[in-house]
Formats: structure tokens, sequence, C-alpha cells
């Protein structure tokens, strides 16, 4: 029975970006590599990958997974191997600086073809106990090269070997080149120069030293284009004027101060005021007393008198 076709909502900006980059790599094939999701699940991709040239992996094809978080393109995805390389350890993700394992490195403007393109040429790097690394000789490699050409994936491959799969991407290429009428030679994809192996050991080095992160502003511009209709990260802040009133500050600190010939008022003369010494309440209280006498006595002088 055969699965019934998911719905998705496109009007996410994440569904659009997948949709876009699946579309993209279909009208766009190479003859290196393939990659597509799954038809029940945009968020999980299957790639086929052929081995860098002059190389131990160079007569291997392999195979693995991408998984896209919700939040793609904003976040990075994971990469895994299916196959046995002698590079990478079968089913388990592996550390790049453009997997999830590093999202501080990870710029949105990037994308599946530069994923793979990227896996392509960090086989060749000296695993240095990368996580998911696996250092095995090169007769090892050039063995599990030759087996991963009939390797078949029982998820995706519709039963399809690694080497059918790149076959109908070369005669996809050719026909793509005779409708175009090209007769160009091949140009060699590159990786970016922002696209490096990262572990974890160096990347605490290069924080410490402030060369994290280099390169990344060379690509900021094209991550509006390249994801279009999504939610924009938090722009820079404009250092310019920043700058301007850091320098304005600075100059008026090192010029020279001039005193103003301003009349200054002369200072109020301060009055100095008498405190009250404390009352002494038994004194307070003989006087009452002895003006209370006095009466009393001038009364009784009275009385006297009158009588």
């Amino acid at each position: 029975m055969a699965s019934p076709t998911p719905k998705f909502n496109s009007k996410s900006p994440t569904i659009r970006r997948i949709l876009r980059e699946a579309h993209e790599l279909t009208v766009s094939p190479s003859a290196d590599y393939h990659a597509a999701p799954l038809e029940t699940d945009l968020f999980e991709w299957h790639f086929t990958l052929r081995g860098p040239p002059r190389s131990a992996f160079e007569r291997g094809i392999y195979h693995g997974r991408i998984t896209l978080p919700p939040t793609y393109p904003l976040r990075p995805p994971s990469f895994r191997f299916l196959t046995p390389s002698g590079r990478f350890e079968p089913n388990r993700e592996i550390c790049l600086s453009i997997s999830g394992h590093h999202e501080e490195t990870w710029q949105p403007a990037w994308g599946v073809r530069t994923a793979l393109v990227a896996l392509r040429s960090f086989m060749e790097t000296d695993p240095k106990g990368q996580l998911g690394g696996v250092d095995a000789s090169d007769e090892v490699r050039r063995r599990l090269a030759e087996e991963s050409r009939g390797w078949k994936c029982g998820v995706c491959g519709a039963g399809r070997s690694n080497e059918e799969v790149l076959q109908e991407c070369e005669e996809r290429v050719k026909e793509r080149e005779e409708q175009e009428g090209a007769s160009k030679e091949k140009e060699e994809e590159k990786v970016p120069e922002e696209l490096r192996m990262v572990f974890r050991d160096d990347l605490e080095k290069e924080r410490e030293a402030g060369e994290n992160g280099k390169g990344k502003e060379a690509d900021d511009g094209e991550s509006d284009a390249l994801a279009e209709g999504f939610v924009q990260t938090v722009p820079r802040p404009d250092t310019t004027a920043a700058t301007s009133a850091a320098a304005a500050a600075a100059a008026a600190a090192a010029a020279p101060v001039v005193a103003n010939p301003t009349w200054a008022a002369p200072a109020q003369p301060q009055l100095a005021v008498q405190q009250r010494p404390p009352i002494d309440e038994t004194a307070l209280w003989l006087d009452r007393l002895i003006v209370a006498v006095a009466i009393l006595l001038a009364a009784v002088v009275l009385k006297v008198m009158l009588a």
C-alpha cells in the first residue's frame, strides 16, 4: 500500500526554502552528487556523493543522510554517512563547521549543495580525533570505495545502487548540456573559503585568539537573497556612528583646554550659626518654684495691707 502524500504548509518560509533548494538541485544536476528530500519528510534528505579525485576515495560512491532543523536555514543541518568509507563512522553525526555541532559558524546563505561540495572536500582531511571521524589506511579506504559502488539504500534508493544513482545524474547532465548547446569545459566546484573543518578543540583556540567567525561578513549580504521570505536574523549594528562619536570624544579629550575670561561671582560669606546650649531641666524647675513662692508672698502682703 502506497504511503499517503504528506501535506505541507506552502506558506512557511522554511518549507519554501527547502522546496526551492530541491528544485534547484533537480534542474541543475551534478555528476558528482545527488540529493533530494524523502517523499514522506521534507526535513530528511538522502545524498549520494562521489569521492574526491586523486585520493583513496576516488573510486568510491557514498550514501548518507541530512537532517534539517525546523528553523532551517537559520540553524544548520546535521550529516551522517550510511556507507562505510574509512573516513567517517557510519550512521553517526559528524562534526563539521556546517553542521549542527557548530551553529555559531553556520550562515543561512549556505545550503544543501554547498554542504555536499564541502563534505566531498572534507573527506581528504586528517580526522584528528574528530567527532564521527575514522582514521584508516589508504588500502582500507580503497577497498571500501570499491564496495560502496554497489551499496543500496533501503529507504530512498528504490532498489538502485549508488553507482546507478550517479549514472542517472551523469545522463541528466549530458542531456542538459545538449539542450543548452554548451560545449564548455566543466568547471570544478570550489568550497567557499569560509567553510573549513572545525574541531571542538580548534574552535576553542580560535575563540581565545579572536579568529573565530572570519569571513562571515563576506556572505552576510547574500543571506537575504538566498533566504528570501525567511525571518531575518538580528541585523548587525551600524558601528559608523558609534565610531565617529568615539573619535570625536577622543579628539575633544586630547585638545588643550582654554580658559574663558568670564567673571566669577565672589563667594558668599557664610554666617556662623550659634547653637543653643542644652537646657538644664533641674534649673528650669527651680526657676519656676521661685516664681511661685514670690507670687504667694506678694499675695500674703497684699492681704495683710488690705485687712
